[in-house]
């Protein structure tokens, strides 16, 4: 399979994840520098891709990568997250990305991936709407140092994973435990930001291409049965549209009315077109499904159950279920919903254990299966359902700090050593390198028939 001629191969990374350099010129401190991970380092350190950079930027050429989608540090623009801008903080992206353009890299550049600066998050965080006015402040600060040469904007990644790990169950930072009506608002705000920023992008840069980044939920039909595809199919619309519909359609789903506490009360009129914006592209990241099964009972006819753990599937490190044809499901069902821009897949990729052999190398074949297997499903049934999918970008350029699991799990094309920050490529860098290269996908296909547990 030849990859399409538009079709863009790139990176991912984010700037807490890899910068460390936590006090270095300036930064101020963001909410993951003090949020307390029990038994895990934080990212204080990560990749020292502050002072690696260039060193980076050459591997990625050695992958031969197209694109590098990175973010931008908050704190380290404006490190009270509102007043005074450190010069310091941007000149270190302007750096980074003559180097990418020097190298023939397209920039892709996030605003907000989840480095909040602590004094914003003392005032609410993002249940606060003025967290929205400084946002776009920011965001002006960075489109007029940078906007003459990035031309891919995406203004946030992940919604769900702020609300509902960061403000509702306090696995990420800034570890609340909040109430629904709180992550109501959390959830629009966000958006809020997402659609004025989008706006202000546009105004400033002629040739810009805005859009957001999401992470949802994959809802399959256990069985090829009408009560499972219903019961999947009131899953997405009670669990998933959340995240689809503001943005796209400038409305919230008719189960937000359904919801035990929500009051929409602090959606301000005009907020929903502010919101909504045309994209220009929308960013999928896509890990793993889950199964549903039909239920019934209270719920009534189409209810239903999640039924993954008892399906018997390959796990990466992280616990997750390995299932290529999620992909390949979650940009059919996007596709057929919403009248979609084009798709880009921001994420993808795996925790493997990554064992060093005795000549120092590292056989990780089964990222470079999970990679190759995920981009083969995406590419296939883009082009059966002419779906406009138009890149992948592999998760992660290097091992780096993984938020709540610290530095134990590792998803990079290259290896990480902790303690002297030297960068070993794996297999999977060379894979990568050879299939930029090719511009060639090998026609193997995963195959593993699903077990159920009795």
């Amino acid at each position: 399979m030849k990859l399409p001629e538009d079709f863009i191969l790139g990176v991912s990374t984010s700037a807490y994840q890899v910068e460390g350099a936590a006090e270095a010129d300036g930064r101020g401190p963001s909410i993951w520098d003090t949020f307390n991970v029990p038994g895990t380092d934080n990212g204080r350190s990560a990749c020292d891709h502050y002072n690696r950079w260039k060193e980076d930027v050459d591997l990625m050429e050695e992958l031969g990568a197209q694109a590098y989608r990175f973010s931008v540090a908050w704190p380290r623009i404006i490190p009270d997250g509102k007043g005074a801008v450190n010069s310091k903080g941007l000149d270190f992206y302007s750096r980074l990305v003559d180097r990418l353009l020097e190298k023939n890299i397209e920039p892709w550049l996030t605003l907000y991936h989840w480095d909040l600066p602590v004094p914003l998050q003392d005032k609410g965080g993002w249940r606060n709407r003025e967290t929205v006015e400084h946002f776009l402040h920011y965001t002006s600060q960075v489109v007029s140092a940078l906007g003459d040469r990035v031309k891919n904007w995406i203004t946030v990644n992940e919604p769900w994973s702020v609300t509902v790990l960061g403000y509702q169950t306090g696995e990420h930072a800034p570890g609340e435990h909040g109430s629904t009506q709180d992550a109501l608002r959390v959830i629009h705000h966000l958006f809020l930001a997402h659609g004025r920023a989008s706006r202000l992008i546009r105004e400033e840069i002629s040739e810009s291409k805005v859009g957001i980044v999401l992470n949802p939920w994959i809802p399959i039909p256990l069985r090829s049965k009408v009560e499972d595809i219903r019961a999947a199919d009131r899953a997405w619309d009670e669990q998933v549209s959340w995240w689809f519909e503001p943005v796209l359609l400038g409305r919230y789903p008719t189960s937000v009315e359904e919801m035990d506490g929500a009051d929409m009360g602090f959606v301000q009129e005009g907020d929903l077109e502010k919101i909504s914006p045309p994209l220009d592209f929308l960013g999928l990241n896509v890990y793993f499904p889950d199964f549903i099964r039909g239920g019934a009972g209270e719920q009534g006819e189409h209810a239903y159950e999640e039924y993954g753990a008892l399906v018997n599937l390959p796990r990466t490190e992280m616990g997750w279920r390995v299932y290529p044809p999620a992909i390949a499901f979650l940009l059919s069902e996007v596709n057929r919903r919403y009248d979609v821009p084009d798709l880009y897949i921001t994420e993808t990729g795996c925790a493997t254990p990554d064992l060093m052999s005795d000549r120092d190398e590292i056989h990780d074949l089964y990222r470079i299966e999970f990679l190759r297997t995920h981009l083969m499903e995406a590419l296939e049934v883009g082009e059966a359902e002419d779906i406009p999918l138009k890149g992948l970008f592999a998760w992660s350029l290097l091992d780096n700090y993984e938020w709540d699991q610290g530095y134990e799990k590792r998803f990079g094309l290259y290896y990480v050593d902790y303690e002297t920050m030297q960068r070993r490529p794996k297999d999977s860098a060379s894979w990568y390198a050879r299939l930029s290269a090719t511009r060639e996908l090998s026609s193997w296909k995963f195959s593993c028939p699903s077990q159920l547990a009795d």
